[in-house]
C-alpha cells in the first residue's frame, strides 16, 4: 500500500465523498436554510447534472447515503440516475436546525440578534433563537459517520449532504476542533473526499471542488 504522507495505513480504505446539494432560491442570497425544505432551484439542478456526469466520469460509487430534505435527496436521485443505483435516507445527515434565523440573511440577523449571532459565531454549543447548536448537530453527523464506516467497511460511499454536516466530517477526518467549521467554504455542488482508515487515520483529498461547475 502507497504511504500516505508521513502514516502507512494497513486497513482498507473506506472511501466517503461528500456532495452539497445544488442551489435553492434561497443560495444566491446566502439566507439561512436548515430545516427549511427548499426544494432545488433551476439552477441547482443544472449544477447537480453537472456533479453526477463529474462523478459518473470517476471511480466506482458503490452506495448513495442522502439527508431526507428534499433539496439533498433530489441532488441523490439526480446522481443516482447517471449511476444506475439506489439511494439511502439517513436523518442524522439532515442541515442545521437554525430557528428563528431560517430563510434570514446574515446582515438581517446581526441586525435583529446582535449579541446572540456574535456569540454564535464564536462558539458552536450556542444555538440560534429556537434552534440546535454545531455541537448537537456534530453529535448526529458523527452518529450517522460511525454507521456509514461500519456497515461500508472498503466500499465507495457518496454522502449527499448540507454545510454543515460535511464541515463537521472534514473536521472529524482532520481531527480538529469543531471551531474549524467557521473557516471553511463549501460552494453549491461542490465534491469533498476522505479516506478512512479504521478508527485510526484518515485522509482528506478533496475540499470544495467546484472544477465541473465552469460552464463552457
Amino acid at each position: 500500500m502507497t504511504a500516505l504522507g508521513w502514516s502507512n495505513p494497513q486497513d482498507t480504505a473506506t472511501i466517503t465523498i461528500l456532495l452539497r446539494h445544488g442551489d435553492t432560491r434561497l443560495s444566491p442570497e446566502h439566507r439561512f436554510s436548515g430545516l427549511s425544505d427548499e426544494p432545488l432551484s433551476a439552477e441547482g439542478a443544472r449544477q447537480v447534472r453537472a456533479a453526477a456526469h463529474r462523478l459518473a466520469s470517476g471511480a466506482r460509487i458503490d452506495a448513495i447515503v442522502s439527508s431526507p430534505l428534499q433539496r439533498a435527496a433530489a441532488t441523490a436521485a439526480i446522481v443516482a440516475q447517471e449511476l444506475g443505483l439506489t439511494t439511502a435516507a439517513d436523518d442524522d445527515l439532515r442541515e442545521t436546525d437554525f430557528g428563528e434565523w431560517e430563510g434570514l440573511t446574515i446582515a438581517e440577523i446581526q441586525d435583529r440578534w446582535p449579541d446572540a449571532v456574535v456569540a454564535w459565531q464564536h462558539d458552536p454549543e450556542q444555538a440560534p433563537p429556537g434552534g440546535e447548536s454545531f455541537a448537537d448537530t456534530a453529535c448526529r453527523v458523527n452518529r450517522a459517520c460511525e454507521r456509514i464506516l461500519w456497515q461500508r467497511r472498503g466500499q465507495t460511499v457518496l454522502i449527499v449532504s448540507h454545510i454543515t454536516p460535511i464541515k463537521i466530517l472534514l473536521c472529524r477526518a482532520l481531527g480538529a476542533p469543531l471551531l474549524t467549521i467557521y473557516r471553511f467554504y463549501l460552494g453549491s455542488a461542490c465534491i469533498n473526499e476522505i479516506q478512512w482508515y479504521g478508527n485510526d487515520f484518515a485522509a482528506v483529498r478533496r475540499v470544495n471542488d467546484t472544477s465541473h461547475l465552469i460552464w463552457p
